[in-house]
């Protein structure tokens, strides 16, 4: 599955629909449309998109439309925002419209590190396994603290580090392959 990434600011707009369009420079994005994408933001995966068509023209033709589509009230505050995020942005730059229509908001967002696992989410995976897998103790005790703190990244803390996010992974892993082979999940991607 491809991803689209914004800065953290545009997130709230995005879910709530403000946001359905993104204006990105430079070479053509690997998009197409009709694609389902991961919508990440802040370092949050917050749900998945469908792209609804790309359009190419230059900085010079995007108009007030373009802007409202992207969240903004106007081309001039959009042009504003390009000049923020890209060095260098002259009426000749190429821009490339992408219009997104959120399908998922997902109910608590992930982090987009977490996003694994063939597309799956992680907490669905934690929740699946739970209900339906025997797992060892350990598994089970890690699955359980993932899904009471609901981050894989405080989860490591309370387990003494960064360093023991790899455990979590792990039992989330053997998981997955577990619900996989039971034909309980499969991959998204």
């Amino acid at each position: 599955m491809r991803h689209l990434k914004f800065d953290g600011r545009y997130a709230e707009a995005i879910l709530s629909g403000r946001k359905r369009a993104t204006v990105r420079l430079g070479r053509g994005p690997n998009l197409k449309e009709g694609d389902t994408i991961l919508i990440h933001s802040g370092g949050y995966a917050l749900g998945k998109a469908v792209i609804e068509r790309i359009e190419t023209k230059t900085v010079g033709e995007l108009t007030d439309e373009d802007a409202f589509l992207d969240g903004f009230s106007s081309r001039e505050e959009l042009i504003n925002a390009l000049k923020q995020h890209y060095k260098h942005v002259s009426d000749d730059s190429t821009a490339h419209v992408i219009v997104f229509r959120l399908v998922e908001k997902f109910s608590r967002p992930v982090m987009s590190s977490d996003y694994a696992y063939e597309g799956n989410n992680p907490i669905e995976i934690a929740e699946i396994a739970l209900k339906h897998l025997d797992l060892s103790e350990e598994d089970r005790q890690l699955i359980e603290l993932f899904l009471r703190i609901g981050s894989l990244r405080k989860a490591a803390h309370r387990l003494g580090g960064m360093n023991k996010r790899y455990l979590i992974r792990n039992a989330l892993r053997r998981a997955y392959e577990e619900l996989k082979r039971r034909g309980l999940m499969g991959p998204k991607l």
